[in-house]
């Protein structure tokens, strides 16, 4: 049977599955987790170890209409300031309950629009940050750049700040899909952003693109890659769009029926991955691309590829310690997401205790389970030895978790007595097969295409 059919008999094209950024995923969240449970969670943390950092800028100057990140637009500098008043004092409070001689093994600023910040802003938040913990000798600082929003003065403040690592996103570079998806941003200023980062002695460069946005074709979207190409970034994540308008309202802004068909989505990635493959990038996992010199390649060579809310990582910290409204924890107990709204998360802090509104405690087989997703989507292969020896199963227990997978993805999927492993061609399907080792009910989620 021709391998389109195959993928298509078996619901590449009509599924919506997690994108397994986290197990369990955040609609599964309760609200069981809240300020005492994230306190005793950083109490925990032994001294000296490296952990990780996100912070949150939630404000926007103008909304994308594709974007469904939790974000809200302000034209208010006032507003800014005060959300940076409550971050500082949740990082005062974040320094009351950290064990000395923790460092920050990653830093990343996201949003929302980090950059909207004024200069002396972005100073003072870097060193209210760097009061609490430094950064580790290896340590990387990045933040998310909004070409469109972004400046001299920004940008020294930030290199000075310490930041070693940018990230920008690009969408598409066609005029016409930008005009639809409320995003406009020209090669021109991207390229301009890019030389002045560079400039400043930024050698670690990520991009983001996207597939499946309205109007896209494969020689639109081949126009676009080949235009990032010549930017030279140093990881690429390709992404697919996520149409969820009912849970992102600014998403009827766009015309669905202007959106390409799940077959067609399938053709845009190709076309991409191709180009990106050509230009000599390694593929990491199922939609980042790396120059074989970048630490993102190196990790998925010497398998140590992580997955986390951004994305693939090389970070391996135990402990992700989120930010600012609807920042999301990670311990080795569980996920601690604070509370959403800008509103709420500022009552929480100023009220005197952290914001966690909702999360989600380690149970039964959840880390097993985590395990065993996390690394089908990193390295398309789960090692039974690793499972046996950090989880204490049998070989039994695991061939009775595999065998629904092996039956349902025959011919896409293999075991062996030594892993279980994603063959090449099974590879569209990774976070369908992912699912299949995941216990908890989707019927409240809304998630995005399998593709």
């Amino acid at each position: 049977m021709d391998t389109l059919l195959q993928l298509s008999r078996l619901g590449l094209f009509d599924s919506r599955v997690p994108r397994y950024t986290s197990y369990p995923t955040s609609p599964q969240f309760n609200q069981d987790v809240g300020a005492a449970q994230m306190t005793s969670w950083l109490r925990a943390i032994p001294q000296g170890s490296d952990i990780s950092l996100y912070l949150h800028v939630p404000f926007c100057r103008r909304l994308c209409w594709f974007c469904a990140c939790r974000t809200q637009g302000t034209s208010n500098t006032a507003t800014v300031r005060a959300y940076l008043d409550t971050l500082k004092a949740e990082i005062a409070l974040l320094k009351q309950h950290l064990a000395p001689g923790v460092r920050l093994a990653r830093l990343h600023w996201g949003g929302g629009t980090p950059t909207l910040l004024a200069p002396a802003m972005m100073e003072e938040l870097a060193a209210a940050i760097f009061d609490v913990t430094p950064l580790a000798d290896t340590g990387e600082f990045s933040v998310e750049i909004d070409p469109n929003e972004i400046d001299a003065a920004r940008l020294d403040a930030l290199v000075a700040a310490g930041m070693n690592r940018a990230s920008i996103g690009v969408q598409d570079f066609d005029p016409m899909i930008q005009e639809t998806i409320g995003r406009i941003q020209g090669y021109d200023v991207t390229r301009r952003a890019v030389d002045a980062l560079r400039a400043r002695g930024i050698t670690s460069l990520n991009a983001d693109i996207l597939y499946g946005l309205p109007h896209q074709t494969t020689e639109r979207i081949a126009d676009s890659v080949q235009r990032l190409l010549s930017l030279s970034p140093d990881r690429v994540a390709l992404y697919g769009y996520a149409h969820v308008p009912w849970m992102a309202r600014r998403q009827a802004m766009i015309p669905s029926d202007a959106l390409p068909s799940p077959q067609e989505r399938l053709a845009l990635y190709d076309t991409a991955r191709e180009l990106f493959v050509w230009d000599g990038y390694t593929e990491i996992g199922i939609d980042h691309f790396a120059r074989p010199g970048d630490g993102l390649a190196e990790a998925d060579r010497t398998g140590r590829l992580r997955r986390n809310f951004q994305g693939y990582t090389d970070d391996t910290a135990p402990v992700l310690v989120g930010l600012g409204a609807s920042a999301i924890s990670r311990f080795p107990q569980g996920y601690a997401q604070n509370a959403s709204s800008t509103g709420d998360y500022t009552k929480r802090i100023r009220a005197g205790g952290f914001a966690a509104a909702r999360g989600h405690v380690f149970q039964g087989d959840d880390l097993l389970r985590a395990r065993i997703i996390e690394a089908l989507m990193c390295d398309f292969r789960v090692s039974t030895r690793e499972l046996i020896d950090d989880f204490g199963v049998s070989p039994a227990q695991l061939s009775a978790m595999f065998r629904d997978t092996l039956e349902t993805f025959a011919g896409f999927v293999e075991v062996t007595p030594e892993a279980l492993a994603i063959k090449a061609e099974g590879r569209p399907l990774t976070r369908m097969i992912a699912r299949t080792f995941d216990a908890y009910d989707m019927a409240k989620s809304g998630h995005s295409s399998a593709i």
